[in-house]
């Protein structure tokens, strides 16, 4: 028997807030990188494995015309059906914490509405992208149309010299931090990462686009 997530949809079998979120990417992504809507996310989980592990948090804010837009941000928390005290060391979200919650499937629907069809960016964007979609999965439901970006792979490109080519370093949020003296007092929140994340971002986008001339196919 074929899995459900297998079989190709219709879009009238797909719910409406799906298609809602489809419709948005009937429109043209801009050229230019100061016009495109960028969405820096980050999320906060019970753990590092996709298929018993789950999302916590997701935290997000969006970045356009050159500047982080606060008004612009995103922070929801998951019910916990799994908890793992060896990460909430890391996350310090507790169970039955008493924070405002939704089920994971509410969770993702504002999500999908909050992101439209932003290009997304995230630190080591394949984990958060994969537990999006993960979630996505377990409601029936394509993956995540978005176009993505690691800044990872973006700060690489921004260290490659006459005298240095380094394409192997795994660099992590920290060390980009230091790098471009970035206060990490909200590291390990959803919201505190992306934030961190965004900045960098506009950082790496600074050295990447130093004649403003770059558009958005270079970036990928």
């Amino acid at each position: 028997m074929i899995s459900n997530w297998f079989k190709k949809k219709e879009p009238q079998d797909l719910p409406d807030f799906w298609n809602t979120y489809a419709k948005n990417f009937d429109q043209k992504l801009p050229e230019k990188i100061s016009d495109v809507r960028f969405v820096v996310l980050d999320t906060e989980t019970t753990g590092f494995d996709y298929k018993e592990d789950r999302m916590l948090c997701i935290g997000a804010v969006s970045v356009q015309h050159n500047q982080i837009n606060m008004a612009d941000n995103f922070e929801i928390y998951i019910e916990q059906e799994k908890f793992n005290p060896e990460s909430v060391e890391i996350h310090g979200i507790i169970k039955n914490e008493k924070v405002a919650t939704l089920s994971e499937e509410e969770a993702v629907k504002h999500f999908l509405n909050y992101i439209e069809n932003a290009v997304l960016v995230a630190h080591h964007a394949n984990f958060d992208i994969t537990m999006i979609n993960k979630a996505l999965k377990r409601m029936g439901l394509p993956k995540l149309k978005n176009r993505i970006l690691d800044t990872m792979f973006l700060y690489r490109r921004t260290r490659i010299t006459s005298n240095l080519i380094d394409r192997e370093k795994n660099y992590s949020l920290d060390e980009i931090a230091e790098a471009y003296t970035i206060d990490v007092s909200d590291r390990h929140t959803a919201a505190g990462d992306a934030f961190i994340t965004a900045i960098a971002f506009l950082k790496i986008l600074g050295r990447l686009n130093k004649n403003g001339q770059m558009k958005l196919k270079n970036l990928f």
